[in-house]
């Protein structure tokens, strides 16, 4: 693995039992509390942050390796990628991943393959990402 950025933390999970807690503890302060009602929340909510959290790792996630690149879920061979410098983004360009456009919070890298065809790949951190395209893509 060259280069590996993950598309979610999985932190989100405590966000339902803290919110069930929390509920709870507002409960007993303000009269009945329903320790089994605030359970089945917070379970609840912890399964949508798993099913939620798991789809961002699927989809947001890019990994570099000798032989691939893949960004969200779709992989791409280096030997297809012909030029990562001074290579311009068209508009139009294809999202590499299946998106309309890059993931919020990264930053477009345009990549030409070896047909002349522009895709965009992208990153939270594309000067690593580039470091590491250097070292496998040889031309």
């Amino acid at each position: 693995m060259l280069y590996r950025e993950s598309g979610s933390s999985w932190w989100p999970l405590l966000w339902g039992p803290a919110f069930a807690v929390f509920g709870y503890l507002v409960e007993l302060v303000t009269g009945p509390a329903s320790a089994a009602l605030w359970t089945i929340v917070g379970l609840a909510l912890t399964l949508c942050a798993v099913v939620w959290v798991n789809l961002r790792v699927k989809t947001g996630s890019v990994e570099l390796t000798a032989e691939d690149a893949r960004f969200g879920r779709e992989k791409l061979p280096v030997t297809m990628i012909e030029a990562f410098t001074d290579v311009g983004a068209p508009t139009g360009a294809k999202v590499l991943g299946g998106g309309w456009s890059v993931p919020k919070g990264t930053t477009a890298v345009p990549l030409r393959l070896v047909d002349g065809t522009v895709v965009l790949g992208w990153a939270r951190d594309p000067e690593a990402l580039l470091a590491a395209l250097r070292r496998v893509v040889r031309r």
